[in-house]
């Protein structure tokens, strides 16, 4: 058999990256000597956590529309132009036997230059409701790995799988590790811990709310790790001198992280979803308001429906959240309901399932 060769693309967020790099490690574990490459957006972290990761990767210079007008604007045609020269030529060298997108500025040109060339193309749309490449795409993709019910209603009925989101499998492994989570972290094992995250960049608004509530967080006698994100790390560090809060810019243990939260705070990020479904911790959603197609309400929406987390907008919050946050501090059986009800939708095969699918189209 000759060797086999995966070209995948995703990224501008680690989001869209980690899936991509969960796939490409199961592909490696089946195919031990398949050629890897990855296609990623010039400028964005991609282009550090691909190589970290192991795998070659190219950039293409390439961004997404601003919804105001810019001069980024202007040259997004350039962008696109070349985007799509330099994918069709990447295309052509390496030869893939499939390409997978993930989402991200780049995977839009890639796939769309495969699907010219006749080679089987899969997209792995994590969001409940779609952007507008991957409906795009999705006219000659020949699967969509899905994460959510119902997206038959954007894409082809008959292409459409339900898999669930790539998950980083050590997150999955929490049992059992809280001990080891609780010294790690130092952690008193007396007091409920709230786990802050707004992203691997970080979130402005919940930020500003977390640094507000400090005080009211001391009075319910909680203690706090806040992942701020690296813009903001420089803004909010100084909080670290206030006893049980912890303040990072990054988290790289996420497993004992979730293993030691007892409550967590998020934005509603297709990835983050998922594996927050996986972990099965209580969960207030604050989704961003400022992504296209208002994609994190959606997706938060969709596990409030089933009863397994709890959405506060933006504009909410200074009315309600400390009266929320208490609700689900105060009652054991809040916090339980919340729990088996995030865990019901959980997807741990997901990577899994996916690969079957790339599988299938080689054969």
């Amino acid at each position: 058999m000759t060797k086999l060769k995966f070209i995948l693309s995703g990224g501008g967020t680690g989001g869209h990256i980690y899936p991509a790099i969960s796939i490409a490690n199961e592909l490696k574990l089946r195919f031990p000597d398949a050629e890897f490459l990855f296609v990623g957006a010039k400028d964005k972290m991609e282009m550090q956590k691909v190589p970290q990761a192991g795998y070659d990767i190219q950039g293409l210079w390439i961004a997404g529309l601003q919804r105001k007008i810019t001069i980024d604007n202007a040259m997004f045609p350039f962008k696109l132009a070349t985007s799509l020269l330099k994918s069709k030529a990447i295309i052509k060298e390496f030869k893939p036997d499939v390409v997978i997108g993930t989402g991200g500025f780049a995977s839009g040109p890639l796939l769309q230059m495969a699907n010219s060339a006749g080679i089987p193309t899969v997209i792995q749309e994590q969001n409940s409701y779609p952007g507008i490449t991957n409906k795009l795409l999705s006219k000659k993709a020949k699967v969509i790995c899905v994460a959510y019910e119902n997206l038959d209603r954007f894409f082809p009925k008959e292409k459409v799988i339900l898999t669930g989101n790539p998950v980083r499998q050590d997150l999955i492994a929490i049992d059992g590790k809280r001990e080891e989570a609780i010294a790690y972290f130092k952690l008193d094992p007396n007091k409920k811990t709230l786990l802050v995250l707004g992203g691997s960049l970080g979130a402005r608004r919940i930020n500003q709310l977390i640094a507000k509530e400090i005080e009211f967080f001391k009075t319910k006698n909680v203690q706090v790790i806040w992942q701020c994100g690296k813009f903001y790390y420089e803004e909010y560090q100084h909080f670290e001198s206030e006893k049980k809060v912890q303040v990072m810019d990054f988290i790289d243990r996420m497993d004992l992280v979730y293993a030691a939260a007892d409550i967590v705070i998020s934005r509603a990020g297709a990835s983050s979803v998922s594996e927050l479904c996986i972990v099965g911790k209580p969960v207030i959603f604050i989704p961003s308001p400022n992504v296209a197609e208002d994609h994190q309400t959606k997706n938060a929406q969709a596990i409030v429906d089933k009863k397994g987390a709890i959405l506060l907008r933006e504009k909410e919050l200074d009315a309600q959240f400390e009266s929320v946050f208490s609700d689900v501090l105060d009652h054991e059986e809040v916090q339980k309901e919340l729990s088996h009800n995030i865990k019901q939708l959980a997807k741990p095969n997901a990577t899994r399932d996916i690969v079957e699918q790339i599988i299938q189209l080689i054969k």
